[in-house]
């Protein structure tokens, strides 16, 4: 039963009304065409800092995301400060999931 309630909260605040949902699941192939697009190398370091920009920006993003999909090598990166993207996300009251695919587990 307790379980069943927290998934139930979990579940209704990401359908919250004016809220919605970022894909931010980008694997490395797909995110490295992003950034040789606008010329930047695909290199673990530019990947984190293109990151970083979307999940730093001022708390208000939380006002319009409630949820964000993850790739399972952002669960492993944290910002210039040390702080990991999950709980930057987690204190702008976004939920972070990350997406599972066979190739990885």
């Amino acid at each position: 039963p307790a379980l069943q309630e927290e998934l139930r909260k979990i579940a209704q605040a990401i359908v919250a009304p004016g809220k919605g949902i970022l894909a931010a699941d980008e694997s490395v192939s797909t995110m490295g065409k992003r950034l040789v697009d606008i010329g930047v190398e695909n290199t673990d370091e530019n990947r984190r800092q293109y990151r970083q920009l979307l999940f730093s920006t001022d708390k208000v993003i939380g006002d319009n995301i409630s949820g964000v999909i993850l790739f399972h090598e952002t669960l492993y990166q944290k910002a210039d400060d040390g702080t990991p993207f999950v709980e930057l996300l987690k204190q702008r009251g976004i939920i972070p999931n990350c997406m599972l695919t066979r190739n990885i587990v």
